[in-house]
């Protein structure tokens, strides 16, 4: 992978995984108010399910931010998204719900993008040298 590549996928990471981490951020200092939010949307079991949208966010964001294992982290994010979507972006009839669903479609295709591509060479310890002495992905064993 050339340097360039490299550079736009730290660009990229940077910008998926901010919006991540300022969430999970969010609902961890603001646990109540999230917590009223998501069963004034009719869901049940709120804590569980926000306490697991806390460890989604912060450690998938993170694993994409770093370039830490960046393709199961954004996978988790992935998976994260499709319910968060459906759940609190399905009525377009309220105002900006039809933005913040194409807005949650458009980051689960930078998050494909990483899933398909990698980390790039500027990661934590997505690469590592093997015998040969190039550098190869951990999770596809490529260049």
């Amino acid at each position: 992978m050339d340097r360039l590549s490299s550079l736009g996928l730290l660009a990229s990471r940077v910008l998926l995984s901010g919006i991540f981490l300022y969430s999970g951020a969010g609902k961890l200092f603001a646990f109540a108010q999230t917590q009223a939010y998501m069963a004034k949307m009719g869901m049940h079991m709120t804590g569980l399910f926000l306490v697991l949208a806390i460890l989604f966010e912060l450690a998938g964001g993170l694993s994409v931010l770093l370039g830490y294992y960046p393709r199961l982290g954004a996978m988790a994010l992935i998976l994260f998204l499709v319910p968060t979507t459906l759940v609190f972006h399905r009525d377009f009839s309220v105002a900006g719900q039809a933005a913040h669903f194409a807005k949650n479609l458009a980051i689960m295709g930078g998050l494909f993008a990483i899933v398909g591509a990698g980390s790039g060479e500027f990661s934590l310890s997505g690469r590592r040298k093997t015998g040969d002495g190039k550098n190869r992905d951990i999770l596809n064993n490529s260049d």
